[in-house]
């Protein structure tokens, strides 16, 4: 692969980060998705993107971010200043308090890094629900679940008695993630950025954000909405090669959701893709740029205000990690991504 040269780039004003799906290749350990995701990290706060999420799936035999605080904690003591954070924890899986702790403690060890990203599904199916102890009815009570996790990181704890050591005081910016319309209230409501999953739930990003931005009410947290939307992402050197990723890729999802992990045959994938159910999985990535650099970097910026987004999360879902490394190199350079600074604002 050829190595992207900064100049030739398109006009795009978007902020840009990485959502990091701690990918294992068909091929691939755990641990080496892991190193990978050290790799992406690193390549990433090199080439000037805003930051680096982790989302928490469980049972999942092709994601290894199950753990998002751990995976946070191993990428940050590897990397010198981008933020990191949880795209997202899935709040209801756990007591507000643990979280608070977790990421207190991550926001003590990396001070002016961590961010917190909550959502209210469960990151699994129904049997891994259950395995994990949790409440069907746990989502019930996520708003309350988010102020009193906010009040632990606040120092204002709601729990009298109870405090987060490590976290009460450290203030770790909480962000209200979601894929329907509920979250968009919620995070309009007490005043938080808002970042939809439209990277594999596109149907109701528009009026999501619409709602986000009608309903918004400024807090001490942040005085104007800010809305994060993420989109599926590979770049090449060629639009040919990156479209045949991108065969690549939906031949594994196509795999992976209704062919139980099981290589297809190419008469197989036919009849797959050409399915009801087929359909229905290549939909959830209706959000996506392939092509080149500068290709990719326009349909970036074209997203953006399709979405009215303040900020752009790719997820670079490349089948191989050189191939996810040269997709953040060429859209860094398309986009003339200024070098990351230190003291990088939030959100």
């Amino acid at each position: 692969m050829s190595t992207p040269q900064r100049g030739n780039h398109a006009d795009v004003s978007v902020l840009l980060s990485l959502l990091d799906l701690a990918i294992v290749g068909r091929e691939e350990t755990e641990h080496q998705a892991l190193a990978n995701s050290v790799t992406l990290a690193q390549e990433a706060e090199r080439l000037g993107f805003r930051r680096v999420w982790y989302a928490e799936h469980h049972n999942m035999s092709a994601v290894a971010s199950s753990a998002p605080a751990v995976l946070i904690a191993h990428v940050a003591a590897h990397t010198r200043h981008i933020r990191l954070g949880s795209g997202g924890v899935m709040l209801p899986n756990h007591a507000p308090l643990t979280i608070a702790e977790q990421f207190g403690m991550l926001a003590t060890l990396h001070p002016g890094r961590i961010d917190l990203g909550v959502g209210r599904a469960p990151g699994t199916d129904q049997v891994t629900m259950r395995a994990l102890r949790r409440d069907h009815r746990a989502a019930d009570t996520f708003p309350q679940d988010v102020l009193e996790l906010q009040g632990y990181l606040n120092g204002t704890s709601t729990v009298a008695g109870v405090a987060a050591v490590p976290g009460a005081g450290t203030r770790v910016p909480l962000y209200i993630l979601g894929s329907s319309l509920f979250g968009a209230q919620l995070a309009a409501a007490l005043g938080l950025p808002f970042g939809f999953a439209s990277h594999f739930a596109p149907t109701q990003l528009l009026d999501a954000v619409d709602i986000y931005r009608r309903e918004f009410q400024p807090s001490a947290h942040l005085a104007a909405p800010h809305v994060i939307a993420a989109l599926n992402v590979i770049a090449a050197d060629t639009d040919d090669d990156a479209q045949q990723q991108f065969e690549q890729v939906k031949r594994w999802r196509l795999e992976r959701f209704l062919a139980g992990g099981r290589s297809l045959d190419d008469d197989e994938y036919l009849v797959y893709l050409n399915s009801p159910a087929g359909r229905q999985v290549l939909a959830m990535m209706h959000y996506q740029a392939v092509g080149t650099g500068l290709e990719v970097a326009s349909r970036l910026e074209a997203f953006a205000e399709h979405a009215r987004a303040d900020e752009v999360m790719v997820a670079a879902s490349s089948p191989r990690l050189e191939q996810r490394l040269h997709t953040l190199r060429l859209v860094a350079a398309a986009c003339d991504l200024p070098p990351l600074e230190a003291d990088t604002l939030v959100p």
